[in-house]
């Protein structure tokens, strides 16, 4: 049996299934969570996105559907369906949907790590 935010192990499941854009909102979802790190899907709506905010730990950036603008410190990259960025630990980034859009985040935690995912 799976926990409520993880997967199923075993199982093929579609991503476009697993998480839906919320309307006017965000909505996210924990695929998988361990000791290295995590992976979790983020829906948007268009308008909608993720603050300026900083991690300790790399974090990889998928972007399933729609269009996103996502700034990385002074840098923007506007980013379509199959493309993926890589968002450096400790430089500021945020995330905005030009478009009702969907994403994998996988953070990147180094093994022995203090800091809390």
């Amino acid at each position: 049996m799976s926990k409520p935010d993880s997967l199923a192990g075993g199982e093929a499941l579609r991503l476009s299934e697993l998480i839906a854009p919320a309307p006017s909102g965000i909505a996210s979802r924990v695929l998988a969570k361990a000791t290295g790190g995590s992976v979790s899907l983020f829906a948007f709506d268009e308008g909608k996105g993720l603050s300026q905010h900083t991690a300790p730990f790399d974090a990889l950036l998928l972007v399933l559907d729609g269009s996103l603008s996502v700034t990385i410190g002074e840098n923007r990259v506007n980013a379509e369906p199959g493309t993926i960025i890589r968002l450096p630990a400790n430089i500021p980034h945020a995330v905005d949907a030009t478009a009702a859009s969907r994403m994998l985040l996988i953070m990147l935690r180094e093994t022995g790590a203090s800091t809390q995912l």
